[in-house]
């Protein structure tokens, strides 16, 4: 008996828990869910939120989270005073560690406003105020001139945008001719999927107020209309992977302390998205359903 499949249409909000505009959904979730990564997934040394990069050589989480950032650098040909965006900041984590280790001056822009307050504190903290700068903007309509970059960078922030389209199109317009581009992110597989596959894709989005997920052939289409070229796309699901474990079962365990926690109201339905959503992230990546990888190019 054939299994009854379901087409997930591309550019559309697939949540089922629209709380309000896209954007206000997406900066309430990573503003109410901070403490969670706070404790479980960043320090004060690595400000990464995001999976991290395992080889063989990869020791630890945090060791992890520096190599995604440094196997993402490498598809962009960096130098000191080079001007780099880097768009979906979070709390300037790449930012900061971009400025202390290429000497580049970056430009993070993020549509929370807690979100900039609190990277602009790690700057200073860090003693790169004078490299890195901040501010309120939608990635997919900045208000930069044309040709303003030398490098885009996107690291686990482009799945927010409804149409990924808009954010390369902005994207090449801001950028330097021959600048680079390189971005990390959960891409679909496929676009039918059975009710099985549907469910955990669906509490990713809900979880993570994402709206959907491009499929890597879409992506590419997309740069190339826009005119990028030397495309490349690596599939690094297999190095991530340990990552997702880890947060799946980081869930696992503190499961008993949740459930007090949402019973007793102690934890808003934003928190406990985000927390079912761990357990999503990793069947879909362990079951081929969705996929992890990074993409680069040149304008």
């Amino acid at each position: 008996m054939t299994k009854k499949t379901r087409y997930i249409e591309r550019d559309v909000d697939h949540r089922t828990n629209v709380r309000e505009d896209l954007n206000s959904d997406i900066a309430d979730y990573y503003d109410q869910s901070y403490w969670d990564y706070r404790t479980s997934w960043l320090n004060s040394h690595n400000l990464a939120i995001h999976y991290g990069y395992w080889s063989h050589n990869t020791q630890s989480h945090s060791d992890s989270l520096i190599e995604m950032n440094e196997r993402l650098a490498d598809r962009l040909d960096l130098k000191a005073g080079d001007h780099v965006l880097d768009a979906g900041c979070g709390i300037g984590g790449s930012s900061i560690w971009l400025a202390e280790n290429f000497g580049v001056r970056v430009t993070g822009i993020t549509i929370s406003p807690t979100q900039i307050d609190q990277a602009r504190k790690n700057a200073k903290k860090r003693g790169v105020e004078h490299l890195v700068n901040f501010s309120l903007q939608d990635y997919t309509q900045t208000s930069f001139a044309e040709a303003t970059f030398d490098h885009i960078w996107g690291l686990e922030s482009i799945c927010y945008a409804l149409k990924k389209s808009d954010f390369i199109k902005e994207a090449y317009r801001i950028l330097k001719k021959g600048g680079g581009f390189a971005i990390a992110d959960g891409f679909a597989c496929k676009r039918n999927l059975t009710e099985k596959e549907w469910q955990p894709v669906l509490q990713v989005l809900n979880g993570w107020a994402m709206p959907n997920l491009s499929l890597p052939s879409e992506f590419e289409s997309d740069m190339t209309a826009s005119g990028f070229k030397e495309i490349a796309f690596d599939d690094i699901t297999t190095n991530t992977l340990p990552s997702s474990k880890r947060l799946y079962y980081t869930a696992l365990l503190t499961y008993p302390m949740e459930k007090i926690m949402s019973t007793l109201r102690m934890r808003s339905a934003v928190q406990s998205g985000n927390f079912k959503a761990c357990f999503g992230q990793y069947r879909v990546l362990h079951d081929g359903i969705g996929c992890y990888g990074m993409f680069s190019a040149r304008k």
